[in-house]
């Protein structure tokens, strides 16, 4: 295995479920670890990580500066970033208001391109990186139990295929993860809608978001990665 003494990576929404997980899995590879998620939570696991924190909200510029600052400031670096927030407002298709799509798009597209203009010089100048969004496993085949969501994470999946076209050439990859129902939630009751019968246990999600962060996807980029069991099988 590659040597990640002195990589680090920072993860959004950090303190709980899939993001903390991811923490828990790069850490365990030998990455230092920057966290960002709402709460308290995430001063907690990066204690126990050994880590660095920072409380913030996915839609505000400046939380996403402040950890992305934080995390270059203690360690010099920031090697893969998993960006990660939950869902924007839910209802039906056309009852969703204006201020809650344009929620949406702040916490879930803006958010990605946000980040990404932070981050990509660091990686530029440390010679490549690798950037991973949490999507949704409903990214193509959308649902109307979360429309808002379905339209802008589609979005982030464009996206992430435009950047890496950009920055390929820079050794910069940027993939999106596409989980199904995860236990990180109470969606227990989903899990006949699977292949395998059962919903995912965050520690599965995190190996594959560290697959994604991590050298051993070196030669993946612009792609989504459905891990759902085989929810979408079918469809």
């Amino acid at each position: 295995m590659t040597d990640t003494t002195d990589k680090v990576c920072l993860v959004t929404g950090g303190g709980r479920g899939i993001g903390a997980a991811v923490a828990h899995e790069m850490h365990a590879r030998g990455y230092k670890v920057a966290l960002m998620p709402p709460s308290t939570s995430c001063e907690t696991l990066a204690a126990e990580l050994g880590g660095v924190a920072r409380r913030g909200v996915a839609q505000s510029a400046d939380d996403l500066k402040g950890i992305v600052g934080l995390a270059l400031s203690t360690y010099g670096r920031i090697d893969a970033v998993l960006t990660h927030t939950g869902h924007p407002p839910k209802g039906g298709l056309l009852d969703i208001t204006d201020d809650n799509w344009d929620l949406a798009n702040e916490m879930i597209v803006k958010f990605v391109v946000r980040m990404a203009r932070l981050v990509t010089p660091i990686m530029e100048a440390q010679g490549g990186g690798s950037i991973v969004n949490v999507t949704t496993y409903a990214t193509f085949e959308p649902s109307l139990w979360f429309p808002a969501s379905c339209v802008y994470r589609a979005g982030v999946a464009s996206f992430t295929k435009l950047y890496a076209d950009q920055y390929g050439p820079k050794n910069i990859r940027m993939n999106c993860l596409a989980p199904g129902f995860t236990d990180s939630l109470d969606v227990a009751k989903y899990g006949d809608l699977a292949a395998l019968k059962r919903i995912a246990r965050v520690e599965e999600q995190a190996k594959a978001a560290a697959f994604l962060l991590s050298e051993d996807a070196s030669y993946v980029t612009g792609q989504t990665l459905v891990v759902d069991g085989g929810v979408t099988r079918s469809l």
